[in-house]
């Protein structure tokens, strides 16, 4: 008989859902991980850390504030990387006495180490000292994640030459930073260290920035940021990253030569499965350590599961979560719906922006017609009281059935009052049902009535003429 029911590599936001969903189930389940560890990258290097460290940035640089007590208002005007940590230090540690306490409490059983494939039921978890203990599964859930992807030729210090990981270690705030890679993690810390006040330089090979969000939204988001001293080198390859005795140089094939204290890259993710021993269970990853899976999260070896970021897109902690309780529903026997395609997206710039369902560019590709409803923020008592001028509510409504197509946000809270527009909209709910709603006032939810009263008031105009 094997040792466990259900045996998940990693304890990052995929690989706890899976656990705790299987051991609700009434199996036996372990995770493997190193106790330094525990919660995954999330926690320690990514979504909780810099999230956290953007709370930090907004509280002591009084940025929000600025529209309302003028633009030299700040709560401190020394800030160092110890006052950022302090708060990251505090949230990471607490997050990771939850992870514990959870997994606990639902009888999970933690084995400390690094896990290694043997045949495609056993693992072998080597612990700190070097030794091997053998455990055989019946399922097995791999929930590695993933790492930055280094280039080969850039000589990483991890001091003024970092990836998205270690960024957060930095020994001071860089009076002005270098981010190669104008992606969701790159324009996330863009936004953070120009807040600082640090001079920001972005290089990106592509023309434009966050290609897959709303193009207005996106432009505001830049137009913001140049706000803030952001530079922008679009359409630019780095060369080659010289580290100076005062700082680096990043040379640009164009032969652009840009000084900075630090160089931030964010080229991307690499999946967690060097060390895995995958041809032993019969698996394969891509070049960038992705596994492939099917609809229920099975790999090519169907007891063999795999979640999170180390199957590739959407690469998101809530999706990864879904998608952990998933493949444990499935691999127990346990019905389980499909995960929805309305998966919202959120991006802790600053401001934030967050949406649901499809953009302008893609509706007018496929030739459907929308109407569009927009709500700004300073129309809104509640914009007003906060003091974001900035911020807007879109909604793009099909004019005939008058159901959403999609819903974008940019502004304070467009992340939390996204999950309207995505209730609205799973629920096969219409723009009419925005109009007939009473919203508390004075909220940013109320927006939604004032973007649905937008686009109604176009439509009811094109109806006119059709009469």
């Amino acid at each position: 008989m094997p040792e466990f029911d259900m045996l998940v590599i990693g304890s990052g936001p995929g690989g706890q859902k899976a656990a705790i969903a299987a051991a609700k189930l009434g199996r036996r389940v372990a995770v493997v991980d190193r106790p330094d560890t525990v919660g995954g990258v999330s926690i320690h290097t990514g979504t909780i850390p810099s999230k956290t460290l953007r709370e930090a940035v907004l509280y002591l640089t009084g940025l929000t504030q600025r529209d309302l007590y003028g633009q030299s208002y700040r709560l401190k005007d020394e800030i160092t990387v110890a006052d950022l940590t302090a708060r990251t230090q505090h949230v990471v540690g607490r997050e990771v006495d939850v992870i514990r306490s959870q997994l606990s409490r639902n009888q999970v059983t933690l084995l400390a180490g690094t896990g290694r494939f043997t045949d495609d039921h056993t693992v072998a978890i080597r612990d700190a000292t070097g030794q091997d203990r053998l455990v055989t599964a019946e399922n097995i859930v791999i929930a590695t994640g993933t790492r930055p992807a280094r280039p080969g030729l850039v000589e990483f210090d991890e001091r003024t030459i970092l990836d998205s990981d270690n960024v957060i270690n930095l020994e001071k705030v860089p009076r002005s930073m270098v981010i190669v890679g104008a992606g969701v993690i790159g324009i996330e810390y863009a936004s953070m260290f120009a807040a600082l006040g640090s001079k920001v330089t972005v290089v990106e090979q592509r023309d434009r920035m966050l290609d897959f969000c709303d193009l207005e939204v996106v432009e505001s988001l830049k137009y913001h940021l140049r706000d803030l001293a952001v530079t922008f080198r679009f359409g630019e390859k780095v060369a080659a990253v010289e580290r100076h005795p005062r700082g680096t140089l990043t040379v640009l094939e164009s032969g652009k030569k840009i000084p900075a204290d630090a160089v931030m890259y964010s080229a991307g993710r690499q999946g967690l499965t060097d060390e895995l021993d995958l041809a032993r269970a019969g698996l394969t990853a891509d070049a960038r350590g992705r596994i492939e899976v099917d609809e229920h999260y099975r790999t090519s070896v169907p007891h063999i599961y795999a979640v999170g970021d180390v199957i590739g897109f959407p690469a998101l902690a809530a999706t990864a979560m879904e998608q952990g309780r998933t493949a444990a529903y499935h691999a127990c026997g346990e019905p389980v719906h499909p995960m929805l395609d309305l998966q919202p997206i959120g991006i802790y710039t600053i401001p934030e922006i967050s949406y649901v369902g499809r953009t302008e560019d893609q509706l007018t590709d496929e030739s459907i017609p929308f109407e569009v409803g927009v709500a700004r923020y300073r129309e809104l008592a509640r914009g007003q009281i906060i003091g974001d001028s900035h911020g807007m509510l879109k909604l793009l409504v099909c004019p005939d059935t008058r159901k959403l197509h999609g819903v974008h946000c940019f502004g304070t809270g467009a992340t939390e009052l996204i999950h309207i527009g995505q209730a609205v909209m799973g629920c096969g709910g219409t723009v009419d049902y925005l109009v007939d709603a009473v919203f508390n006032y004075p909220t940013l939810a109320e927006s939604y009535k004032v973007a649905a009263l937008d686009a109604t008031n176009k439509i009811r105009q094109i109806d006119r003429l059709r009469d």
